[in-house]
């Protein structure tokens, strides 16, 4: 029976753009999976958008001079053009300024409350008596009392990632200027998850047995060191969604980010269904038990995955649907957070403000889609951090994806165009020799290798595995080599040219979830006609606070968009090719100086 998966990706802040560590900490594992599952033929909803509330974007605004919905909106559309390139297959990628995701966050806001989880109290936060307001968090900094870090904010440490208490923070600044600061009193609604604390602690202990060692011991240790505390969850700001309780909106209070921003994993599904004129679909995914929810992250929010969000949807319990829809029936947990580490790159780590990235849509200028997502995912920090290292970037590409892969596919299907004329040879399966049968079995059982590798989020060992594969084609072939056998016995040559071809075909569709633009190539030099995967594409949603554009993704056609495509190659003796062309580009040396060239200088 196919599955229901919700692959759900961080959504990224709209103050800054897409560097490499985030495509590799989130975007592109969550794509891996998700095509990988719609080719078992699983049910799958892949959800993000741009988190557009909260004071980082308000201090982009602020820097740049220009109204913050106009500022969110830039980076917004800006994060499409990124995902479209490198083809991550959202069914929608929204933004939290949208009417819907209002609507589903006061409802979870007002469960919350109901089931008697939220409670009200006074505490101290920076006021700036010469602008005459409440400073939110990001806009004051100061020494880390706990880490002596000299720049954390006033609510957490950047450097030693713990959440701080504002009156603590060693020398209080405004990073806007706006001179001296003094703590004033302050009423704000809280989120009790010390009440929450047991049923978060047995959630983690039931989904350690398929979670990553080092997020579920993270997690644990955490609430065994410090337990789960109230945390607010409303903030002095104007920019924002309001709070549903009468005269809180009316003082400058809205619902602070770091709550609301999580609960468009629930929203964006709800909004896809309405876009898509399926108004109860998303139910499939938020209210099936059997449904499988991952969730990909970075690990600095490991923590607030894996306890602060499943503590939400359990407080808010079967009351969310009863003031959403009407009807009681508990929301789903996640069923895994598969986090990754960090990317760094040359040895230190990503800086945006310091300019020291690799830019997501920058590189896309002068590198094919897959050959970066080839490196991202070979390189990807999945158990602990890894290093973007341009020479590696080069040397992987020209010796694994060109010299492996790329040259077994164009040598094969070229010789074939050329000495069977443009068909596959007409050999009949039941006369192939012990060992075309040796290496089709191998091959055959890779979808069980690399899927299970798959299953378990372990991309980088799928990816290897399959790259393990194609150098056992390749080893075959120099063994019977038919390049020479074709002249004296084209017979055997035939033979060995339809397995080989049989193997491709079928480490086409293995690859294919990591390399999907060559994958599609290759599908079609081999002649098919449906697609593999089906196709992006950009829609304009209007409602009450504007029009926002949404990336949404669209299945195949025919076959693709019906039956299974995660099985062997099924494919026929004497069935038409189309002319074939290398995959990949081989890169000189030099690229890895030049792209150094680019960085910032010391």
């Amino acid at each position: 029976m196919p599955e229901n998966i919700l692959i759900a990706i961080a959504w990224p802040y709209s103050n800054a753009e897409i560097h490499v560590g985030n495509i590799t900490g989130s975007h592109l594992p969550g794509d891996i999976v998700a095509r990988y599952h719609r080719l078992k033929g699983n049910h799958v909803l892949m959800v993000s958008g741009t988190d557009s509330h909260g004071t980082p974007v308000v201090i982009a605004a602020d820097k740049e001079g220009k109204p913050v919905e106009e500022v969110y909106k830039k980076y917004h559309d800006g994060f499409i053009e990124v995902f479209k390139g490198y083809g991550i297959t959202y069914d929608m990628f929204t933004t939290t300024h949208s009417e819907n995701h209002f609507k589903v966050s006061q409802a979870m806001f007002l469960a919350l409350q109901k089931n008697g989880f939220l409670f009200k109290q006074f505490s101290k936060q920076w006021y700036s008596p010469s602008a005459d307001k409440f400073l939110p968090d990001r806009y004051v900094e100061g020494t880390c009392y706990i880490c002596g870090y000299e720049y954390a904010r006033s609510d957490q440490c950047d450097r030693c990632g713990n959440v701080l208490e504002p009156e603590k923070l060693i020398n209080p600044r405004a990073k806007t200027g706006d001179g001296a600061l003094e703590l004033r009193d302050t009423e704000h609604f809280y989120l009790d998850l010390s009440k929450l604390e047991p049923d978060v602690k047995k959630f983690l202990e039931e989904r350690a047995p398929h979670m990553r060692d080092t997020v579920i011991g993270e997690s644990l240790r955490k609430i065994e060191s410090e337990g789960l505390k109230p945390r607010s969850i409303t903030r002095d700001i104007d920019w924002g969604i309001p709070v549903p309780v009468e005269g809180w909106t009316e003082a400058g209070k809205r619902i602070y980010v770091w709550f609301e921003a999580v609960i468009g994993y629930l929203s964006a599904p709800i909004e896809w269904a309405q876009v898509a004129a399926e108004k109860d679909a998303w139910r499939e995914w938020w209210t099936n038990p059997e449904a499988k929810q991952f969730h990909f992250i970075g690990k600095d929010n490991i923590f607030f995955h894996t306890s602060q969000w499943p503590a939400e949807l359990m407080g808010a319990g079967s009351a969310f649907m009863e003031i959403f829809v009407g009807e009681e029936v508990p929301l789903t947990l996640p069923y895994d957070v598969p986090a990754n580490q960090f990317m760094n790159l040359e040895g230190q780590k990503i800086s945006g403000s310091r300019g020291w990235a690799v830019w997501g849509l920058d590189a896309l200028t002068r590198y094919d889609p897959d050959a970066l997502r080839y490196y991202l995912t070979v390189n990807m920090p999945e158990m602990k951090d890894s290093d973007w290292d341009w020479g590696e970037f080069v040397a992987r590409n020209n010796n694994e994806l060109v010299a492996t892969w790329g040259n077994l596919a164009n040598r094969v299907l070229s010789f074939t165009f050329k000495h069977w004329e443009g068909h596959v040879p007409e050999v009949d399966p039941a006369a192939l020799r012990p060992a075309d049968l040796d290496l089709l079995a191998v091959i055959e059982n890779g979808f069980n290798i690399v899927g299970a590798e798959l299953e378990a989020v372990h991309l980088r060992s799928a990816l290897g595995e399959a790259m393990k594969l194609a150098t056992a084609v390749n080893q075959y072939l120099d063994q019977n080599a038919p390049w020479s056998a074709v002249k004296t016995d084209k017979d055997g040559a035939a033979k060995t040219i339809y397995t080989a071809l049989k193997a491709i075909d079928s480490l086409k569709v293995m690859f294919s979830p990591f390399l999907p633009f060559t994958a599609e190539r290759l599908h079609g030099f081999f002649g098919y006609e449906n697609p593999l995967f089906g196709e992006q594409f950009t829609e304009d949603v209007t409602d009450s606070l504007g029009t926002h554009k949404v990336l949404r993704y669209r299945a195949g056609s025919g076959e693709s968009a019906t039956r299974p495509q995660w099985r062997p190659s099924e494919l026929k003796p004497g069935q038409k090719l189309n002319q074939p062309a290398p995959l990949f580009k081989k890169l000189e040396e030099k690229v890895a100086e030049e792209e150094r060239e680019r960085l910032p200088q010391p």
